[in-house]
């Protein structure tokens, strides 16, 4: 298992490299001067811009920055924000919670609703709650995150005023937008069990232990449905990303503080050091939830435990 861990650690650092190289290069690329954003408007004559610029380390070449923006990365220095002066990774860290906190709810809205309706499409196949439930899936699916954060907002805010439709901070504020993005996530995951159950019950161990008299109960959800568990199990940690990525959306439409809409905000103003920072922070949190999930097979499945 150590091995194993060592080995996707090791594959991680290419995809790091790679996702710092992009948004540094892609940033520069970007029309708009980060220092005339900065001033916001306010009169500076030319020296007090070059000395701006002097000191974000912006006067010199293209290559040095990059080298610099690396060496600082590698000993884990975001650097300092062009708009509040302040270190990128404090404004990461107060921004995390409201994300991290977002995410974990749109999950496990995700991942019991998907589990749940994916199970009972399965056992029903071809009937009309099996027909319902592929129905509601799909309009998951297909739904983009800000219309159906809007619809929420619509109908529980406006018109049955249950829950806030903006801002941060408690339970209330937290279940509309989690829902608008566990839906999605939802739809996926309910074709994913749907399919691998379907599978499973067609296996001949299932028939065996039908033979032998098991109940159907005992059979579908403590023998099907950890098998089927396994190829779920990866979708839930591509879904994990998705929502990341998801909560710079819902973020912006609920008026949330999150890192989606600190990167929203970075962007707007070419805050560099923000942006990369952010941006390279969520891509380790979705390296690191791919490889729990990675180690998660070996709980589920026996068999990968001892391959590795």
């Amino acid at each position: 298992m150590i091995g194993f861990l060592v080995r996707r650690i090791l594959a991680a650092i290419p995809v790091l490299f790679g996702v710092a190289t992009l948004v540094f290069f892609i940033l520069r690329l970007l029309p708009g001067d980060p220092i005339a954003l900065m001033l916001a408007g306010a009169p500076a004559d030319e020296e007090t811009m070059n000395n701006l610029r002097q000191q974000f380390g912006l006067d010199q070449p293209l290559i040095m920055q990059y080298f610099t923006f690396l060496g600082h990365i590698a000993t884990g220095n975001f650097g300092q924000s062009f708009v509040r002066s302040e270190p990128v990774m404090g404004m990461i860290g107060e921004q995390f919670v409201s994300t991290l906190m977002l995410t974990l709810a749109s999950t496990v809205i995700a991942v019991v609703l998907g589990a749940v309706l994916g199970v009972i499409s399965a056992i029903h196949r071809n009937g009309w709650a099996d027909f319902v439930i592929r129905i509601i899936s799909l309009l998951g699916i297909s739904m983009p995150t800000f219309w159906s954060g809007i619809l929420l907002i619509l109908i529980f805010s406006v018109h049955l005023n249950w829950f806030p439709a903006t801002g941060s901070g408690g339970f209330s504020r937290l279940v509309l937008p989690a829902c608008a993005l566990g839906l999605v996530g939802a739809g996926f995951i309910v074709r994913m069990v749907r399919n691998s159950m379907l599978e499973v019950i067609n296996e001949q161990f299932i028939m065996t232990l039908r033979s032998k008299g098991l109940s159907e109960r005992i059979v579908m959800y403590q023998h099907a449905l950890r098998n089927a568990l396994i190829p779920a199990v990866t979708m839930v940690g591509v879904q994990i990303g998705e929502l990341l990525a998801g909560a710079v959306i819902i973020e912006t439409v609920f008026a949330r503080q999150g890192l989606g809409r600190l990167i929203v905000d970075a962007i707007m103003n070419k805050d560099f050091p923000t942006v990369e920072g952010a941006v390279l922070f969520t891509a380790i949190v979705y390296v690191v939830v791919n490889i729990l999930v990675d180690v998660s097979y070996s709980v589920i499945d026996p068999r990968v435990r001892a391959s590795n």
